[in-house]
């Protein structure tokens, strides 16, 4: 492997690691790999949204959850949720995770595909985001109910991936009674 090239986990259709690849190559050629995204709420109950820095390699400007990456090979999940949180919000704080699913999507834009099993992970937050913008151009905290007005008003405003996971959020946030 390069050590100058992020890699990515190589899945097959059941979750066993198969390998690795370079994400780039993962990206363009539709693999399917790990990843993981994280929602955070304030004291309020709200939810902490990001929108992706401009310059990002797909879905550049859209909104999605407060932080999203792929563990590296060798790297234990949680671990890379940590490592992901510090560097693209400045912050860390404690996590768990509640679903896992696995979706495929091609960006129109870049043309490149997400194929991923996504772990999503949920904690609470409160502090300071001094977010790095060579990864978030904005942040902000929503309401559940707001979010999905807006959702509804201009969908295209956000990733994919966070539009799918939303509805299992949403039923894991009444079951559980958080948020």
């Amino acid at each position: 492997m390069n050590p100058n090239k992020e890699y990515v986990v190589l899945l097959d259709e059941t979750g066993t690691q198969i390998g690795v690849e370079e994400k780039m190559a993962a990206h363009e050629k539709g693999l399917l790999h790990k990843a993981f995204s994280v929602v955070l709420f304030n004291h309020l109950g709200e939810m902490l949204l990001q929108q992706r820095a401009f310059t990002k390699y797909h879905t550049p400007g859209l909104w999605t959850n407060a932080c999203c990456s792929h563990p590296r090979p060798g790297e234990k999940l949680e671990d890379a949720v940590h490592r992901r949180l510090r560097e693209e919000l400045g912050m860390d704080c404690s996590v768990s995770e509640i679903f896992s699913f696995t979706y495929k999507f091609q960006d129109s834009a870049t043309q490149l595909w997400e194929h991923e099993n996504d772990s999503v992970f949920i904690g609470n937050y409160s502090g300071d985001i001094p977010f790095n913008p060579a990864e978030v151009n904005a942040i902000k905290w929503i309401t559940f109910e707001a979010l999905e007005a807006d959702i509804q008003a201009e969908a295209e405003k956000y990733t994919f991936w966070f539009r799918t996971f939303l509805p299992k959020l949403k039923n894991h946030l009444i079951a559980s009674d958080v948020g």
